[in-house]
């Protein structure tokens, strides 16, 4: 076994929370492509036709390999499906694609051995492969439950002797929506449950000396994921194993919310070094899926390369041949305080600044508006408050920022009177009229001055700026906030060890992240392409930097900053990654699955028609799923649910209860509708005026 990186973990889960180090697992050969060790970060997705059409599959695998993937995946629900792998396989192989093919197997462990002679690998869920899931609640002893361990064995050991015998690897995929009862009954719905249920499997194929293992934790609530990730990882360490890790959010959705709530749970990985594989689980064609994924993790290739750059002229400066110079790597060599916990989120505790961020207040949003046509008071309506010229008012919609930074630009229009404006320091002390106008030092002018508003005054700060003697001279009190901004390359862990270090100084001043990004700058006559483009990168960055705080419980406002992006698309990501984190609800959320050969609907187009009509019900969770497989579970966590159940068939859900069981699917919608409302939870779709 490759014990090298399986001694320590400093950061408790990873290598190190302050620089981006990988975390170096085991190699394991699935066909040609293997995974773990010093290979790349691998990208993967799934198919959605029916595994019986072998033509559909094999196209559709095509245009997979084709975008970008380098594992395809393929559901096995049965034996017929199971044998029909060694067909498509051939297809593919006759057409030039030698691409690694994947079992994806839930219920049936007799398909799985058909599969795992065929494939070069397979994927069990422990959830479901041997046991079972009626969210019935069992009080076992120690000896019952080392029984079921024992019968879970006897069915799982043939298939583990199989993938001996022909070289085949396994990812033991544990799904949050899918933990069996066993699990549920002894450790509930956690991430240790989640770690745990996988455990099981691992180390009876430890004792069957078998180690060409991957592992999951995947759940549509991004939180959950990143903890139970991070909880294997310390509990793989603990009892020497160094798996690979396979990263996903489940059921993450489509278009910009699917993007966002992936990027907050694969990115906030992917930035302490953990993650061998990924794969975007999104609403979409599978071809759309490779694109995000290799967004994501091409950052971190430059990343490498700059710790590697950094390591190199630190040598090179302890030698003597290299002037002191400034670099954008973060200072800090400091680690989390015994306070900060890892595996269980806590909100950092803070003050409440003018009874309006920090404390108990949900994050606040800032855009910065310095840069538009302050004349026109429509200017407003990309920042979420909509202007009717007809009524001279202003209606708010439900994603309307808090704060507007004007810089030095003064509006030529009466901005609406529940609008924050921020201004530079020098400009706002010229102010004849301060209502609800409110400064920006920087670090210097604050200590200095002694013109500061009564009621909320924000100073920019860098993470090292709290080692300074400037820092210790600032005047304290519970009218300041904090803008938190960096420089430096791995910018996630520089501002973390901010926090950090506020945490060990017991200071409980609020913070506002700010996170800058450039983009290639728009023409005259703006690239529609390049925009969509530049909107996407700029939704995984920000899900990414920011969204790995927040998880976190830190911070108490976010500010992107993107010069050349329109304001709505910055609302609009800002207030994605507050949903996606649960840190604030200003939509509807579905939790909707990427389909495969199981699902027995058009997922993308029922997904957009049940959108259609819901996306104004603020707060609720509603799950569109295509099958039973992690239906009911993964809807634990929804207001309600839109499952499949036989063809032309849906089932729908209150939370866990299936309330219409196999309706029409052309009537499943207005059923679901009419539940909502016999329930009280239905709206009107309107908007507040201001």
């Amino acid at each position: 076994m490759n014990t090298a990186a399986i001694k320590t973990l400093p950061g408790r889960y990873c290598n190190s929370l302050t620089k981006y180090s990988r975390f170096v697992t085991r190699e394991v050969a699935i066909g040609d492509v293997p995974m773990g060790g010093n290979n790349p970060i691998r990208i993967q997705s799934m198919t959605t036709t029916d595994t019986m059409d072998t033509i559909g599959t094999v196209e559709q695998s095509i245009r997979m390999v084709d975008a970008g993937c380098e594992y395809v995946r393929i559901t096995a629900p049965s034996i017929k499906e199971a044998q029909n792998l060694a067909e498509i396989k051939k297809q593919l192989r006759r057409r030039g694609y030698n691409v690694p093919l994947v079992a994806d197997i839930h219920f049936t462990p007799n398909a799985a051995e058909v599969a795992a002679r065929i494939v070069e690998k397979v994927r069990v869920n422990p959830g479901n492969y041997a046991d079972k899931k009626k969210f019935d609640q069992i009080d076992y002893t120690d000896a019952q439950y080392q029984g079921e361990l024992e019968r879970i064995y006897q069915k799982f050991a043939p298939l583990v002797k199989i993938c001996k015998e022909y070289g085949t690897a396994m990812r033991i995929g544990t799904n949050h929506g899918s933990l069996s009862d066993r699990i549920m009954s002894r450790y509930g719905d956690t991430p240790q449950g989640m770690v745990e249920s996988a455990m099981e499997f691992m180390r009876m194929c430890e004792t069957l000396n078998y180690y060409n293992l991957v592992i999951s934790m995947k759940s549509s609530n991004p939180q959950v994921m990143v903890q139970a990730y991070r909880l294997l990882v310390k509990t793989m360490v603990a009892e020497g194993m160094n798996y690979p890790l396979h990263l996903g959010v489940t059921e993450a959705g489509d278009g910009e919310d699917g993007r966002i709530k992936s990027a907050v749970g694969i990115g906030t990985l992917l930035e302490d070094g953990l993650g061998d594989t990924v794969r975007v689980s999104l609403t979409e064609e599978p071809e759309a899926e490779a694109p995000v994924a290799i967004a994501l993790v091409e950052r971190y290739v430059e990343r490498a390369k700059g710790e590697k750059l950094k390591v190199k002229g630190e040598r090179l400066k302890a030698k003597g041949d290299l002037p002191e110079v400034e670099n954008n790597l973060s200072p800090f060599t400091f680690h989390p305080s015994p306070p900060h916990d890892p595996y269980v989120y806590q909100r950092r505790h803070t003050y409440e600044a003018n009874a309006f961020i920090g404390g108990h207040m949900v994050p606040r949003v800032v855009v910065d508006m310095s840069r538009q046509n302050l004349k026109d008071p429509a200017v407003l309506n990309e920042a979420g408050y909509l202007y009717s010229s007809l009524l001279d008012k202003y209606n708010m919609a439900d994603q309307s920022v808090d704060f507007v930074y004007l810089a030095d630009a003064l509006p030529s229009f009466t901005l609406p009177g529940n609008l924050k404006q921020l201004y530079n320091y020098d400009t706002w002390r010229k102010l004849a009229d301060k209502t609800n106008c409110h400064p920006v030092f920087s670090l210097k002018e604050y200590t200095v001055s002694a013109d500061r508003s009564s009621a909320l005054n924000l100073v920019k700060i860098k993470p090292a700026d709290i080692d300074t003697e400037a820092f210790g001279l600032l005047p304290l009190n519970q009218s300041l906030v904090f803008i938190l901004e960096t420089e430096a390359l791995h910018g996630m862990a520089d501002q973390r060890s901010f926090f950090f270090k506020m945490e060990e100084m017991g200071l409980d001043v609020p913070v506002i992240i700010k996170r800058n990004y450039s983009f290639e700058p728009k023409n005259p006559a703006p690239d529609l392409q390049l925009i969509t483009h530049n909107s996407q990168q700029l939704q995984l960055y920000a899900a990414t930097d920011l969204g790995a705080l927040l998880v976190d419980g830190f911070g108490d406002g976010i500010w992107i900053d993107a010069p050349q992006m329109p304001v709505n698309v910055i609302t609009s990501t800002a207030f994605g990654i507050l949903q996606a984190t649960r840190s604030r609800i200003s939509k509807t959320e579905y939790i909707s699955c990427p389909s495969c050969g199981r699902t027995l609907f058009d997922l993308m187009v029922t997904t957009q028609m049940i959108r259609s009509r819901t996306s104004h019900l603020k707060g609720l969770k509603i799950g569109i799923m295509g099958c039973i497989v992690n239906g009911p579970g993964e809807m634990a966590d929804a207001d309600y649910g839109y499952v499949g159940s036989g063809t032309d068939k849906v089932t729908l859900y209150r939370g866990k209860e299936a309330v219409k069981k196999n309706i029409s699917s052309a009537n499943a919608l207005d059923e679901l509708i009419g539940i909502i409302k016999e329930d009280g939870n239905w709206v009107e779709l309107e908007t507040q005026a201001i």
